[in-house]
């Protein structure tokens, strides 16, 4: 196949600007081979000043004015290389050549131009077939001895000029044209080398370049172009054939691909079942791939192969977050080298993965070692976060106060969002902590303190802070301040447009409390209406403890059931999957334990045994050693009037759970049913069930019966109980508020 003289008239008067270095033989040379001419060895004259002397770079795609010199040497050095080799030069390698000078001037449009006139479909199979042979091994006497259709040079210089091509196409924007053009150097190769290229697949340097570029270069046209799952797939040819790559190229293309399977959107389908190896671990989705492609990296730098790069251990720590698998993080950062992260930033890591994990005293006490240091004592998050563990357990209330207070002056006036949340956190320990006083007085003046806290967070953030709002509604629900309640409530409600069930719930419970049960049933069907199936277990279990509320005892019953056959479907849901979903696998399995308790109390009410053991059977089997069933069997044996059998259950759940407010209090009422000699017993079980939750009516109720009955009690007493029991009563919800 020959060219056109004047089809590439302008490609001669190119070269013609080049004079003054190309000697007038060699530029007749290339004249004659633009004319569809075939160059013999033989016609070549040596010259003292041979271009082939010069130097010149591997790399050779710099187009900057002060190279052009390097460029066109770099081309006519080729050039002599490939007529020393083969004796040829043919068609394709001076287009090549040719482009790639186009391409070095910046002249993309034409070096594409000139790619473009190289017959690729002719060109592959000589490429393939030489490929092949270069890498049989030498047999005597063999026919694989016999000389490739190419030299591997000029394989080299057909395959760079298709990568330029492609990254051409990828300047002018054409992306799909440019991954299909660089596609088909790794297709010709894999064809070649079915098995992956040998560590001494060639001594040419130059093609070994040109195939890592090309690897690393087609998955990111993918990309560029908006097919995601062929940018994935590349990404897997990258890593599952063997390309011969070094390892910062080899770690460069790990890294973008974690990055992409972690945040493009685009589920990942499995690896083909040829790149699995028998027994081998297969990620089943994006996270777990990008987790394993992220600790491959983190365990390459602890062997010293690649320089530590901060963003892999970031990557990692938002992978397995999303995984839900802390503990896995907390053991990779344990096991990091010193000197990869500060002390600072490894404890507070670890601090919030125990803390994910439910190790709250493991992380506070990793946050008391990091604050006793001077040099940390002052963490503002450090001192947050500490302060919120704390908040969850009354008994670290004073502690928690400390770490607050500390925080307040640090940020005042600096930031309105810290401040905030310290003042919210802080309130909330005030509140904590007054429900373990004992004297009227400082609990009243505690929970004073409290409301302030919470109403200046408020301030703070001007009612758009969701937390503080629901913090402060609840508050003043538990302090029976229930019109301010309500009114937070809908402000919270309004705030986050009823995409949480926590505040649809707030805000039922503290209508009930109003004994507005119509009312509050109706938010509870406006709820379910706007949430999903899998989040409509509280809703639903509220729901039914209204229509008790009401009396509809039948109608409870029903919702119940369908609460119980949503939750069996969730539970087999969850059961492929796995740490992700451990939370929320616990709290279903909880509900529905405590749906079976529900359900059984409502048929000890309807004189229901039977249908009420069965419940109790189906709740032991979710959990043997529960102080609510416990509580529920000790109900049942009661109304049956087995008061012994009822107090022993009762006992039981105590044993389980010291502190269960319900068993406490039935305790009490069933002693006091079997004997008159136990006054004092009785009177203990119930002031204890009140220093633990001052609001429960009943413990008030029965301490009043049990103040009367004395002799010689005051009559004054046992009023002050009857009405803080009737008050309470009125304000009762159907459920706790908190």
């Amino acid at each position: 196949m020959f060219l056109v003289v004047g089809e590439l008239f302008w490609i001669i008067e190119f070269l013609f600007q080049f004079c003054n270095w190309l000697n007038p033989l060699c530029l007749a040379q290339l004249r004659r081979l633009c004319l569809g001419e075939q160059l013999r060895i033989e016609d070549i004259i040596p010259s003292s000043e041979s271009l082939a002397t010069r130097d010149y770079s591997a790399s050779g795609y710099s187009s900057r004015a002060g190279d052009d010199a390097k460029a066109d040497t770099s081309n006519i050095e080729e050039a002599e290389s490939s007529l020393r080799e083969s004796g040829i030069l043919n068609y394709e390698e001076a287009r090549a050549l040719l482009g790639r000078l186009e391409y070095q001037k910046g002249n993309i449009e034409a070096a594409l131009h000139v790619f473009e006139g190289i017959d690729i479909a002719a060109v592959v199979p000589k490429i393939k077939l030489s490929i092949a042979r270069r890498c049989e091994i030498p047999r005597r006497n063999s026919l694989s001895d016999a000389i490739p259709p190419m030299s591997m040079h000029a394989v080299s210089l057909l395959f760079e000029a298709i990568l330029l091509k492609a990254t051409s196409l990828q300047a002018l924007g054409r992306f799909t044209e440019a991954a299909q053009s660089c596609t088909v150097i790794l297709d010709t190769v894999e064809s070649a080398l079915p098995d992956g290229l040998h560590e001494n697949f060639s001594a040419d340097c130059k093609l070994l370049e040109t195939l890592n570029k090309a690897v690393e270069l087609l998955p990111e046209l993918w990309k560029l172009a908006c097919a995601p799952q062929e940018a994935i797939l590349s990404y897997r040819r990258a890593l599952l054939y063997r390309w011969n790559l070094d390892v910062e190229t080899r770690s460069k293309i790990e890294k973008q691909y974690a990055i992409f399977l972690l945040y493009s959107g685009t589920d990942a389908t499995p690896p083909n079942l040829r790149a699995q190896a028998e027994g081998s671990f297969i990620p089943r989705n994006n996270i777990e791939e990008a987790i394993l492609l992220l600790l491959v990296l983190l365990r390459r730098y602890i062997v010293n192969k690649i320089v530590w790069d901060p963003s892999i251990l970031d990557h990692l720590c938002f992978a397995l977050s999303i995984a839900g698998e802390f503990r896995a993080l907390a053991h990779q950062v344990e096991e990091l080298l010193p000197g990869i992260v500060v002390r600072r930033q490894k404890y507070t890591t670890l601090a919030l993965c125990y803390y994910a994990e439910g190790d709250d005293m493991v992380s506070l006490n990793l946050l008391r070692n990091l604050m006793n240091n001077r040099d940390n004592e002052n963490g503002i998050f450090e001192l947050l976060l500490a302060a919120k563990i704390c908040a969850e357990y009354p008994n670290l209330s004073e502690e928690g106060m400390g770490y607050a207070r500390k925080v307040l002056p640090k940020i005042d006036g600096k930031c309105n969002q810290m401040a905030s949340v310290a003042k919210c956190l802080l309130g909330l320990l005030l509140s904590g902590r007054s429900r373990a006083l004992v004297s009227d007085s400082e609990r009243t003046s505690r929970l004073s303190e409290a409301l302030e806290s919470l109403e200046s967070a408020q301030k703070i953030t001007e009612g758009r802070n969701p937390t503080v709002l629901f913090y402060l509604s609840l508050e003043n629900a538990e302090q029976r301040k229930l019109d301010i309640a309500l009114y937070y409530a809908k402000q919270l409600l309004k705030l986050e447009g009823g995409s949480t069930v926590r505040g649809w719930l707030l805000l039922a419970r503290i209508l009930s409390a109003q004994k507005r049960y119509i009312d509050a049933e109706n938010i509870i069907n406006a709820a379910l209406d706007e949430t999903g199936k899998w989040n409509q277990g509280e809703l639903l279990r509220t729901k039914a403890k209204l229509q008790i509320a009401q009396e509809h005892l039948r109608d409870a019953v029903e919702t119940y059931t369908h609460l119980l056959s949503v939750l069996q479907v969730q539970r087999k849901s969850f059961g492929v999957q796995k740490k992700l979903l451990k939370n929320m696998r616990n709290n279903t399995r909880s509900l529905e334990m405590e749906t079976w308790h529900d359900l059984a109390n409502v048929y000890t009410s309807l004189s229901q045994w039977r249908d009420a053991e069965v419940c109790l059977i189906k709740s032991e089997a979710i959990n043997p050693h529960s102080a609510s069933r416990c509580h529920s069997a000790g109900l049942l044996y009661q109304a049956r009037g087995l008061h012994k059998e009822a107090l022993q259950s009762f006992q039981k759940a105590l044993d389980i759970e010291p502190n269960h407010v319900p068993s406490l209090v039935s305790t009490a009422i069933v002693l006091r049913q079997l004997s008159g000699q136990t006054l004092p017993v009785v009177k203990s079980f119930l002031t204890d069930a009140l220093r633990l939750d001052r609001t429960n009516s009943s413990a008030w109720y029965n301490l009043g019966l049990l103040y009367k009955s004395e002799n010689g009690a005051s009559a004054l007493e046992a009023a002050e109980c009857f009405e803080a029991a009737a008050l309470l009563q009125e304000s009762a919800p159907v459920e706790p508020f908190r």
